[in-house]
């Protein structure tokens, strides 16, 4: 009877596409946060927004780097970049695209609210040539520039200015306008309807260039995107056949998938899961301790790292489907070190440290945690949390989904927090920018580094990464500062996460290690 009343009520939430139209359904255990692509720095809702918008350039199957609303680009000299744009594209309100949304859409991702800024630190201006033709200056020669822009989603000026959403919404004081619930792009799929965590529906735009361009090959005419985020309902909604495909599949459930003949995917993602501390205020907002902050302290940030078994956790809690996070980047983003060892699990040693730093007996403290964003992130926390215990420090745990979680944890309101990056250039200066580097509100630099974790000498070497062309010298400053960070427990690094999806057997889909889904790529027999 429980069963047959999941299956009822996901049939209900999902619904049922255009008539005589393919329709591809699929669920997933959380929600885009917004549908304005500068609101939130989320993968799951910058990769959502990538079937709606586009941006200069787009990442392929295997994320190199092609041509998007740019057709073409190149250095007129080593600060100056010059793109041609495609001609006759048109957003979906049937406006044409020119160089003028580009120079909008500059100023709008690196206005204050902006949760983007970041990617631009080294951009001076954006000017039109003319109506096809953009210059970007940058402030010195940027390595990287093409990776910077490669999540940047163009918006129409006309649109954001008629509908009052020139500015961002600030998502730490929970804002919102018109953008945030709507959305005009140029992408593949256009947006018909929005119902936040409870449907969302899209249609096939006949006149996206890339149909014609062979970019993509899908069949689907109607996308039906519904957030389940309770495990057993998403998988039952997927063996009943009420969905095509789940985005976030339990690894509980990967074998009993497989056996019931569906398709799994499985991969090593960019995202790094770890922990971050308080290291800013005076005194820790939920703890016994009053008058000082332990996490200052890094005898105590090791030995809360020391005292996590990550290899139990990977085995039990992830069921196989991650790795031991060494630092925090993934081998395949530049600046990891296969050098770089982890701190080994000791709990007696973990013991000591506290002593010797005046917590003989421990303290209690706040933890915040997701519980519908990474995967099996609240079983993760809770794991951790008992390993604490047993050295003393008492977590009060606070899993919550993710709208909750995150407007908690961004306003920097939190004690512990654990938090996944995906670094979306592949490239370690993004983590460095955004979860290392000492937060400055005013570039955007640490906008992510919510536990206000500070080394000048990190901050100094991501300033000589940032500039330096040389490859090889290059790498070597982000290992160093990257190792540095982690040498002295700026976060405590838990696991490389896997990608884990699945799909009916007549469902054709490509898995990007980034995951992010392409519906451009989808195909349903």
């Amino acid at each position: 009877m429980k069963r047959l009343f999941i299956l009822l009520a996901a049939a209900m939430w999902i619904g049922a596409g255009s008539a005589g139209a393919v329709t591809f359904k699929w669920a997933a255990d959380g929600d885009a946060v917004s549908m304005d692509p500068y609101y939130f720095n989320e993968s799951f809702t910058t990769g959502f927004l990538a079937n709606v918008y586009e941006g200069l350039v787009m990442r392929g199957k295997d994320l190199s780097i092609g041509p998007g609303l740019a057709e073409s680009w190149r250095n007129l000299d080593p600060n100056t970049w010059e793109f041609k744009l495609r001609r006759g594209v048109k957003f979906h309100d049937g406006s044409d695209f020119t160089a003028e949304d580009v120079v909008f859409s500059w100023h709008r991702v690196t206005s204050p609210d902006s949760n983007f800024r970041v990617y631009f630190l080294s951009v001076d201006k954006v000017e039109a040539k003319d109506a096809h033709t953009v210059i970007i200056h940058t402030k010195s020669p940027n390595p990287i520039l093409l990776s910077d822009i490669s999540y940047w989603w163009i918006l129409n000026k006309a649109w954001c200015e008629k509908n009052k959403a020139v500015e961002v919404a600030n998502i730490s004081k929970g804002q919102e306008n018109y953008a945030t619930r709507n959305a005009n792009g140029t992408g593949a799929f256009i947006l018909t309807s929005r119902q936040a965590a409870v449907k969302t529906t899209l249609k096939r735009n006949p006149d996206w260039w890339g149909w014609k361009a062979k970019v993509g090959d899908s069949n689907i005419d109607d996308v039906v995107f519904t957030p389940i985020t309770q495990d057993a309902t998403r998988v039952a909604a997927l063996l009943s056949g009420d969905i095509d495909m789940v985005y976030t599949l339990p690894v509980q459930d990967l074998d009993r998938v497989k056996q019931a003949g569906f398709k799994v995917y499985q991969e090593a993602e960019l995202r790094t899961i770890f922990l971050g501390m308080d290291q800013a205020r005076p005194e820790l907002l939920e703890s016994n301790i009053k008058g000082k902050n332990p996490f200052k302290d890094i005898r105590v940030r090791k030995a809360l790292y020391q005292a996590i078994d990550e290899n139990a956790i990977v085995s039990r809690v992830m069921r196989g489907a991650a790795t031991p996070a060494r630092g925090m980047v993934v081998d395949f983003v530049n600046g990891y070190d296969s050098n770089f060892q982890r701190y080994p699990y000791d709990p007696d040693a973990a013991k000591k440290l506290l002593a010797e730093a005046g917590y003989p007996d421990g303290f209690t403290v706040g933890f915040d945690c997701p519980n519908d964003r990474y995967v099996n992130d609240a079983q993760v926390c809770q794991a951790v949390t008992a390993m604490w215990a047993r050295i003393g420090i008492t977590a009060k745990l606070n899993a919550q989904t993710k709208s909750l979680y995150f407007t908690k944890a961004l306003k920097r309101d939190t004690s512990i927090f654990l938090l996944g990056w995906s670094p979306a250039t592949v490239d370690g200066l993004n983590v460095l920018d955004n979860l290392i580097y000492t937060p400055d509100e005013k570039s955007g630099k640490g906008q992510f580094n919510l536990g206000a974790y500070s080394n000048h000498k990190i901050d100094a070497l991501t300033e000589q990464a940032r500039n330096e062309f040389d490859p090889k010298k290059r790498t070597k400053l982000l290992q160093e500062a990257l190792d540095m960070s982690v040498a002295d427990v700026g976060h405590i690094p838990l696991h490389y996460q896997q990608v884990l999806w699945a799909s009916k057997a007549g469902i054709n889909l490509v898995q990007r290690a980034d995951n992010n889904f392409g519906w451009i790529w989808v195909t349903v027999k």
